[in-house]
């Protein structure tokens, strides 16, 4: 059996509130239209995800930090995951809400990851905020060894027994294992010692996913998958909010898509769904073709 994920949340409010490229990023919806993230939200569980995730991803102090509210962190995480479950209801589905632990400082910089005793305090703010709502955490988009074991380990330790998914962002080279420099087979080991459920990679190309998949499949029996993006190659200095600008690949279009995910699922997925540029009818159509 194949779990179906929703695709991304913030490239979804960027193209239908622009602004929200802009400072708090999708966090600004929170604040100002809690609606509009419960109506993405069913869209992506109309569209068959048997998972949603909580839109939480920019709520950590260091980008609230831009406009001054860095303390309500855990307030607006809190919400994120009241909306999600709201949506749940609402739907009248019995889809499951993912409660997302982000990078704490910018994605796919290794580099910047905040020291694990810097980390842990934040992570379980997040985790605390999270856990009334939400029925597993994933710990999305870690670029390195050490800020998967920081985020998974704090969540085994707050997350009252709840379910922990670890799920890496790999260097777009197929091959080169995650964006640090580490290898797969390194990063599996570091979390040696923590019962994680699952293991996925995600706001990476399908090409190096694909390949990923192949060799996290000899180094575990635990189930794997990913939910890959459809950006160009980020450039050098981008950030979540600054001017430089990522786009959309216009090589990997909806069927094109479609058939990776078919394809990683051979070579062994059985968790996908996507992330950044993949959409409520990008869900749909892989539903569709799994059905």
């Amino acid at each position: 059996m194949v779990t179906l994920l929703d695709g991304g949340m913030g490239r979804e409010i960027q193209q239908r509130r622009p602004e929200a490229a802009h400072g708090l990023w999708s966090a600004g919806v929170l604040l100002d239209e809690p609606d509009l993230v419960v109506e993405i939200h069913r869209e992506y569980i109309d569209a068959g995800a048997m998972v949603i995730t909580t839109n939480n991803y920019s709520t950590i102090p260091s980008y609230l930090g831009k406009s001054g509210i860095e303390d309500q962190y855990r307030e607006l995480t809190r919400l994120a995951a009241t909306l999600a479950r709201r949506a749940v209801r609402e739907s009248g589905k019995d889809v499951g809400v993912a409660g997302s632990l982000p990078p704490l400082e910018e994605s796919y910089r290794a580099d910047l990851v905040p020291a694990p005793g810097v980390a842990r305090p934040i992570y379980q703010g997040v985790v605390e905020a999270l856990r009334d709502e939400a029925d597993l955490y994933v710990c999305e988009t870690m670029s390195s060894a050490i800020e998967a074991h920081t985020a998974a380990s704090t969540a085994f330790a707050h997350g009252q027994g709840k379910p922990v998914y670890v799920s890496w962002s790999l260097d777009e080279t197929p091959g080169r294992g995650l964006r640090s420099g580490e290898t797969v087979k390194q990063a599996v080991a570091a979390l040696a010692g923590l019962d994680v459920e699952g293991y996925l990679f995600n706001c990476t190309h399908p090409e190096a996913i694909e390949v990923g998949l192949r060799e996290l499949k000899t180094l575990t029996s635990k189930p794997i998958g990913c939910y890959p993006n459809r950006l160009n190659k980020v450039p050098d200095g981008w950030t979540l909010d600054n001017e430089i600008t990522t786009g959309l690949r216009g090589d990997l279009p909806q069927h094109i898509y479609v058939a990776a995910m078919l394809r990683c699922i051979d070579a062994g997925a059985s968790i996908v769904g996507g992330c950044c540029g993949i959409g409520p009818s990008d869900i749909r159509a892989l539903r569709e073709r799994l059905t």
